[in-house]
């Protein structure tokens, strides 16, 4: 949108611009939407296919056969271990046929019949995030960052906060009300993305409406962990967390310099607030002149939990509940930073995975976060979802805000003093001050340590791959293999993270993208002789994107094996019997020991997204593939791993491969 030169008029009594008709005709519906019973302004979409009409009938997770994800487990380990190694693992497995793995798995089925509501993987999965004791930030909270508005007034602190946190709403209210779009896979979008699909799906009864999307090549995805998204928190407790949700709340939270403020943002009736009363009680915060909070509680979310929940226990026993009851019930977070972003890249990074823990409540199950030029992200917390609905979520208000933002730089001069902004003041007696004191000095030690790099090439992205015929994420798992062969010659347990939403309650699946034909590429390029022409590379190249495809559709279809083997040693601890041979064998805790750690989430909507190494000595891989741009995030620690070196491998290793490609 052209923004000229302009003159203004009177439309109920707000200004709007005359120079253009399409502006004017925003800041006429921004009028409108100030009066807070519209329904326009309360919904970002108005669906006529119900949000859950498909839940009903998504079909189970299926429990693979145990010969097939056994025959899948000794594939996946042959390019990493030596041949006696090999041997010994065969052994193992092929005792684990004849003994323990029958029983294990008939009783996984049986009680897999017994819970059709769910899936098999989902309550060991949530038991995993919720045991372990291990801090939330860099080890599980991921990052999503949103890219720039095209018109930079936009990008103002309190104008994109505002946006944000109203979209938000717009988004919560859509997806309660039932009117939010149905998450659905199209295979092939124009002829299933159309009217005729919602007309035919919605005259469908819910439990018969996934076979008619079905009929179009369609496949609805799960959307049960969306109701967690908001007025939702992790609270830790001894062992084993909890998540807890309060959707009473109307009330959002806002960190700033390590201060805790609150004010509504839905009425009584559950309209959302007027876009002009939202910038006011933001500005009111952002014009509070306090020094940063000497006692800043939200670093006591960077500790490991157990030692958290006493300091929460603490906390409540010294007059802190109702401070603590309205943080987890808040419907989100929102961190305004004093910092600005600029062209720092790397302190993008740094500030949306983990900042210096004083403006943060990693517990909460999402926070938005604003620096003070605009630039804004997503930091999650991990063990109540995923990355599909985070994405989606993220998808659509970033939509909102660049296609219909409800307030404008023209708005701030209509800004009010006098807002209703409660200041959260915690009582901090001395345990707890000594408390955050270590934990500051902790968690400064902690990030000084992670190491933090990017790689971006432009101009080549999926559109380019696609004329050579290959799988865009495949060349980047290759890419993420090769550089490591260079930098230390040798294959090691490498994860990709893979959706099995297509089902109910399904979460995700391994992806064991170092293969034979990885290994074989890998050995040959950087051995390579005379012998060896550019032709065969390339063919080497697309043997490994086939066999990337295969394993893609294996892990989406739910005929991974790391999550079924994953369930069956959870049924053997509980059973308390002799470990069986195929757990024993170490091997099996090397191949989860994941040295490269890869996950994407990419959309035209993301500037960057990364998470930190889920093993001291690993790299954590958050990467992105576009039309014309590919991208990564590299995260690993400096007394464990060189990023830097890793980071220059990464580059030689894309310009071998697209250069093989390119001229074959």
């Amino acid at each position: 949108m052209s923004f000229l030169a302009r003159r203004s008029l009177s439309v109920d009594g707000l200004r709007v611009n005359s120079a253009s008709p399409l502006l004017k005709l925003q800041r006429v519906r921004s009028t409108i939407a100030s009066r807070n019973d519209n329904e326009e302004y309360q919904y970002i979409q108005r669906s006529s296919v119900p949000t859950m009409h498909f839940q009903k009938s998504l079909p189970r997770l299926p429990i693979p056969k145990l010969e097939s994800s056994c025959k899948r487990y000794l594939k996946a380990q042959e390019p990493l271990l030596i041949e006696e190694q090999l041997r010994h693992t065969e052994s193992c497995v092929d005792r684990f046929l004849k003994e323990d793995g029958p029983t294990l798995q008939r009783e996984l089925e049986k009680k897999n019949s017994k819970n059709r509501h769910t899936s098999y993987i989902t309550e060991y999965w949530s038991d995993m995030y919720l045991r372990d004791r291990q801090p939330l930030p860099i080890n599980y909270n991921p990052i999503l960052i949103f890219t720039p508005e095209t018109d930079p007034r936009y990008n103002q602190q309190l104008v994109k906060a505002t946006n944000l946190l109203i979209s938000s709403l717009r988004f919560m209210k859509s997806l309660r009300s039932g009117i939010l779009e149905p998450e659905v896979f199209h295979l092939n979008p124009k002829k299933s993305d159309t009217k005729l699909f919602r007309q035919i799906t919605k005259a469908l009864p819910p439990v018969l409406s996934w076979y008619g999307a079905y009929l179009f090549k369609a496949f609805p995805l799960d959307m049960s962990q969306y109701s967690n998204l908001f007025n939702s928190t992790r609270i830790p407790e001894f062992d084993k967390d909890r998540i807890s949700q309060d959707i009473s709340g109307r009330h959002v939270v806002v960190i700033r310099r390590g201060h805790f403020y609150s004010f509504d943002v839905l009425d009584e009736n559950n309209y959302i607030q007027s876009p002009v009363d939202i910038a006011s009680n933001l500005n009111a915060i952002l014009q509070d002149d306090r020094e940063a909070n000497e006692n800043p509680v939200g670093v006591l979310t960077t500790c490991e939990r157990d030692h958290w929940a006493t300091i929460r226990h603490r906390l409540t026993e010294t007059g802190n509940r109702d401070i603590l009851k309205t943080i987890d019930s808040a419907l989100f977070v929102l961190v305004l930073e004093d910092e600005s972003i600029g062209t720092d890249y790397n302190a993008m990074l740094r500030m949306f995975l983990h900042g210096n823990g004083t403006s943060r409540w990693f517990d909460k199950s999402f926070s938005l976060i604003v620096a003070k030029d605009g630039v804004a992200g997503v930091n999650f917390e991990h063990s109540w979802g995923d990355g599909v609905a985070v994405l989606r979520y993220f998808k659509d208000i970033k939509d909102d805000i660049a296609e219909k933002p409800k307030f404008h730089p023209e708005d701030i001069s209509s800004v009010r003093s006098g807002p209703l902004v409660k200041k959260l003041e915690f009582t901090v007696d001395p345990t707890v001050k000594e408390a955050i004191n270590q934990a500051q000095d902790k968690y400064k030690k902690w990030t000084s340590n992670l190491d933090v790099n990017y790689f971006v090439q432009e101009g080549i992205g999926k559109k380019e791959f696609k004329k050579f015929a290959v799988s865009s994420d495949a060349v980047m798992q290759l890419v993420f293999q090769l550089a490591f062969y260079k930098q230390e010659s040798r294959m090691v347990a490498t994860y990709e993270s893979c959706s099995t939403a297509a089902f109910k309650h399904g979460r995700t699946e391994t992806l064991r993208s170092c293969t034979n034909e990885t290994k074989a590429f890998c050995e040959a390029i950087t051995q390579r002789s005379s012998k060896i022409s550019t032709s065969e590379l390339k063919n080497m190249i697309v043997d490994c994107s086939n066999r990337h495809n295969i394993l893609v559709k294996e892990a989406a279809m739910g005929q991974g094996f790391d999550r079924h083997l994953f369930s069956l040693k959870k049924l053997w601890e509980i059973s308390k019997t002799v470990k069986p041979a195929i757990f024993e064998d170490p091997a099996y805790d090397a191949l989860n020991h994941n040295i490269l750690s890869t996950s994407t989430l990419s959309s035209p909507a993301v500037m960057a997204g990364g998470f930190g190494p889920v093993v001291p000595d690993g790299f954590g891989l958050g990467y992105m593939i576009q039309e014309n741009m590919l991208g990564a995030v590299i995260t690993n620690y400096k007394d464990q791993r060189n990023g830097h070196d890793y980071l220059s491998c990464l580059d030689s290793a894309f310009k071998d491969i697209y250069r093989i490609l390119a001229k074959s």
